[in-house]
């Protein structure tokens, strides 16, 4: 039986929303031809403040925040926290009550990269560390398998690792994160993905100088050597395995890898005619910027130099859009800024503004290439976090929450204040723009007293599932 998703939408709309909204007949439910889905890693609405500040001396002044633009919160909670002496301990949730009277809630019952971008995928959510993997052991569906199925090109590109957490959890399927060797190589020969980019460069460390290899994130020496001679190769092989690369385009012949690892291929690639089928991984080791060791005494953003021989976030989304865009039948990327959890990770107020910066030029650099390459008619871009991280307030004791960022002028670290070193389950932003994005609004039907409607992240690629259709696709 073919089922029509754009009518199973309009029903959906129409029995969960009859009594409060009415959707006229003959009125079409939005397709968009591109989505462009935005992460910055560990983003909460502070760290959005902090980088505000200190780029433009003022909140509120980024691309996404702006009238035109869907503007949300979103609830980032997992179903599975762990696994304790074989009892399961499910996630309570978010509650709005506890979240503005305790200041200690939202350190509980936080998720992770994982188990969050696979609800961002897949709209299912999972056990902490799982990479596309259902409760019961079950392999997901991820948004771009739909996106391929309906001949579009898909890819995902990162500012830390390309099979880290985030990108792993937009096309790959594995019970643990930290599996990194069997995710590349799932991502390079199980997936028709037409990009990859992102760090793990194995030949350099984590300044951009050449060092002893190191293959932790791409498995294999043998399978990277292969890679990087760029011979058109269709069949890789090891000493005890045999690969091969899959049809990407759809013409029924493999595509092949063209591989690109220096800043001026990648910044080449921003326009023209480009390969089909393309993998980045920057002269770099773990983060594109945030990991380069600090120049002493450096406090503030940019202190230390930025590796120059290192694209930045920005000149990866370029270079993605172009790629992707030669295809007419449309495409799906996502594309995260995934060190600013890094630098949260570890405290580093100059390092996550600086990572949130690039991330948020990457969201300009996007809406650039709507309005240049194609229209708000056909493309929705997405721009969220999968939680936050470091429970980043103002200075100042809980009373009974903290207080927010300082703005202390253009230039000038805020008055900013980590009050923990790992993830929260506290609410964070979420905006769109494009075809779609008011339907986001109308699912949104919980309400947080401090940051309004909120939606939860698994109904994000629901709702796409609905625009786009979930037809069958071996990944």
């Amino acid at each position: 039986m073919t089922i029509n998703f754009r009518k199973l939408l309009f029903l959906n709309l129409f029995i969960g929303l009859f009594s409060s909204v009415y959707i006229s007949a003959g009125q079409s439910i939005p397709v968009p031809k591109n989505i462009i889905f935005f992460i910055s890693d560990g983003m909460g609405y502070s760290h959005v403040d902090a980088a505000s500040y200190y780029q433009y001396g003022e909140s509120g002044t980024q691309v996404y925040e702006s009238s035109c633009w869907v503007n949300l919160a979103m609830a980032t909670y997992p179903a599975v926290v762990s696994i304790d002496n074989g009892d399961t301990i499910f996630a309570a949730g978010y509650n709005p009550r506890n979240a503005m009277t305790d200041h200690t809630y939202v350190k509980n019952d936080y998720t992770c990269s994982a188990a969050s971008a696979t609800a961002l995928s897949t709209g299912q959510k999972v056990h902490v560390r799982s990479i596309g993997i259902g409760l019961n052991g079950d392999t997901l569906y991820h948004i771009s398998q739909s996106a391929k199925a309906l001949g579009k090109s898909i890819g995902v590109v990162a500012s830390v690792p390309f099979n880290h957490a985030t990108p792993a959890g937009f096309v790959a399927h594995q019970e643990d994160r930290s599996n990194y060797g069997e995710i590349a190589n799932y991502m390079f020969f199980d997936t028709k993905l037409d990009v990859i980019m992102g760090a793990g460069h194995p030949e350099f460390d984590n300044n951009g100088n050449l060092s002893e290899p190191n293959y932790n994130y791409v498995g294999c020496g043998k399978i990277w050597q292969q890679l990087t001679a760029n011979d058109g190769r269709t069949v890789f092989e090891t000493e005890d395995q045999i690969f091969y690369v899959k049809d990407a385009t759809g013409d029924g012949n493999p595509d092949p890898w063209h591989f690109i690892q220096t800043r001026e291929e990648f910044k080449k690639l921003s326009k023209g005619e480009t390969p089909s089928r393309v993998l980045g991984v920057p002269q770099v080791y773990a983060t594109l910027q945030q990991s380069r060791d600090k120049k002493p005494g450096s406090t503030n953003p940019y202190d230390t130099p930025l590796t120059e021989s290192v694209p930045t976030l920005e000149e990866m989304t370029r270079a993605s859009l172009n790629i992707l865009g030669h295809n007419p039948e449309g495409f799906f990327v996502m594309i995260e800024g995934g060190a600013v959890d890094w630098a949260a990770h570890n405290n580093q107020s100059d390092r996550m503004i600086e990572e949130q910066i690039d991330f948020n030029k990457s969201v300009e650099a996007a809406e650039k290439w709507v309005e240049e390459n194609s229209s708000w008619d056909e493309t929705l871009i997405i721009v969220t976090s999968d939680h936050e991280c470091g429970y980043l307030t103002g200075p100042g004791k809980p009373d009974p929450l903290y207080p927010p960022v300082i703005n202390k002028g253009k230039g000038n670290l805020p008055g900013m204040q980590w009050n923990y070193d790992h993830h929260t389950n506290k609410l964070v932003p979420f905006y769109a723009k494009g075809p779609g994005a008011d339907i986001f609004e109308l699912f949104a039907g919980e309400y947080d007293p401090v940051k309004g409607p909120f939606i939860n992240n698994t109904q994000i690629p629901q709702i796409i599932f609905l625009m786009w259709g979930m037809e069958e696709l071996s990944f």
